[in-house]
């Protein structure tokens, strides 16, 4: 019985050990660190929205980026928003798409600057119904909680500083969206 019960319990000492024992052989090092891959300093995410009613609004704006350095990443990103009106009097649609190159710098490992060039092609409604282009310069900042070492939500803040009559959307710009791989 007694020899039952220390079997027992060096069983689960053992099991319960930390097995990771190593030497100091310096010939068991490597001798030049493994290269980090293209794809392990990129990142994607993005926004989706939607808003269903008398006004119904989808957007999806897809991004991918590249992390030049720990403080420096850029990116491209493509947006596509639809946009129904639709009351007694109204029954309008119409689709919005187009493009974005952005710069981000990270102050902290939170608090980043974000710089971007929007491009959008439009319905305008002014006296004639057609399509216009829209170029945007947004700067701004932003946050990002991080959920695990490759997972983030990132909130921001911009500034349109180039505005006009058809540019889709007011100052400020809030946007919410998630990113992975950052």
């Amino acid at each position: 019985m007694k020899t039952k019960l220390i079997l027992n319990l060096l069983l689960i000492a053992f099991l319960g050990a930390d097995l990771d024992m190593s030497a100091q052989d310096s010939t068991m090092l490597p001798r030049h660190p493994p290269k980090e891959r293209i794809i392990d300093r990129m990142f994607t995410g993005g926004n989706l929205g939607a808003q269903f009613g008398t006004v119904t609004f989808i957007e999806i704006s897809p991004l991918v980026g590249y992390r030049f350095t720990d403080k420096i990443s850029a990116g491209i990103g493509a947006t596509y928003q639809y946009y129904h009106y639709n009351d007694k009097i109204y029954n309008l649609e119409t689709n919005v798409y187009g493009g974005r190159l952005f710069g981000r710098y990270l102050f902290t490992d939170y608090l980043f600057g974000h710089a971007e060039y929007e491009y959008l092609n439009l319905e305008a409604f002014d006296f004639q119904r057609r399509r216009v282009d829209v170029e945007s310069v947004l700067v701004g900042g932003g946050y990002i909680q991080r959920i695990s070492d490759r997972i983030g939500i990132v909130a921001m803040i911009l500034f349109n500083l180039t505005e006009t009559a058809y540019t889709p959307y007011t100052n400020p710009i809030i946007r919410v969206g998630v990113n992975f791989g950052i």
